[in-house]
């Protein structure tokens, strides 16, 4: 039986378990995905320790994302490109690393809003951490011309558009909602909104009404932001489908089958985080 699993830590928090446990009995395969706490001193003999311990593989989430990324031996284009990893396996006995939350980004972007680029205009990434790196990636490689960063503390947002050259340009945090009234899609990476807390104070009142607004954030589903957009009558993507498209590539890595995400999957998250409400 192939044994897979998620670290972090704190780890309590991770819905991981129910959607690969979801997958798992949906496509009827003998196989287990846990969670295990691993405090970021013990990561990386807990990541040279995988094939001992029996796991094909595991998930990675805060805080170990970077030394996940430092640990593997051979590394994909989107780990390197991100300089951190979310998803390991074994390849014999070699760890191998990539970072599909480019994939399940912009997965789950192109899914729900298919024309979302069909005007070529600039995109404006709000946040300049591991994620916005992710998705500015996934934006590049779609063909996107020119990215604007904002971020609150600015000297962040010019390491990133200088890790990803001449096409990311730095906006200053004060002119985000400037910043936005050309875009074809903005996209909030920070954590401001998680749970409630605090507030973007964009202005979309002069956005194109042809923009899409995007929130990693998928607790609240619907947060301020996408609230904001909404009342303004423009698209809106979650951030839960990210979550659910990004776990795809490491569960076909691990057990062999590729899965899909349906309705019923994202009913059963939804529900759950409902209950932890």
């Amino acid at each position: 039986m192939r044994k897979a699993c998620v670290i972090g830590w704190p780890i309590t928090h991770s819905r991981s378990p129910l959607i690969h446990g979801y997958w798992l009995k949906q496509l009827g395969i003998s196989g287990s995905y846990e969670k295990v706490a691993v405090r970021p001193e013990d990561a990386k003999a807990f990541l040279e320790g995988l094939d001992c311990a029996g796991y094909v593989g595991c998930n990675v989430t805060v805080p170990l994302k970077e030394i996940a990324y430092q640990t593997a031996t051979e590394k994909d284009a989107s780990a390197v490109a991100v300089g951190a990893a979310n998803t390991i396996w074994l390849d014999d006995s070699r760890i191998c690393a990539a970072n599909t939350d480019t994939y399940g980004f912009m997965t789950h972007l192109t899914t729900t809003v298919p024309d979302w680029n069909e005007r070529d205009r600039p995109v404006l990434v709000l946040g300049a951490g591991g994620a916005a790196r992710a998705i500015a990636y996934g934006f590049l490689e779609a063909g996107v011309g020119t990215i604007r960063v904002a971020n609150r503390t600015i000297a962040r947002a010019e390491a990133l558009a200088e890790h990803f050259g001449p096409r990311v340009k730095v906006v200053d945090w004060s002119a985000r909602s400037d910043a936005a009234r050309d875009a074809c899609v903005v996209v909030n990476t920070t954590t401001i909104g998680m749970k409630g807390d605090g507030t973007l104070d964009m202005d979309l009142a002069h956005v194109d009404d042809r923009t899409v607004v995007s929130d990693i954030v998928y607790v609240p589903l619907q947060t301020g932001l996408l609230k904001q957009a909404q009342a303004r009558g423009l698209r809106t993507v979650d951030g839960l489908g990210m979550l659910l498209h990004q776990a795809v590539p490491g569960f076909e890595k691990w057990f062999g089958t590729r899965p899909e995400v349906t309705p019923d999957l994202r009913a059963l998250i939804v529900s759950d985080l409902e209950a932890a409400a």
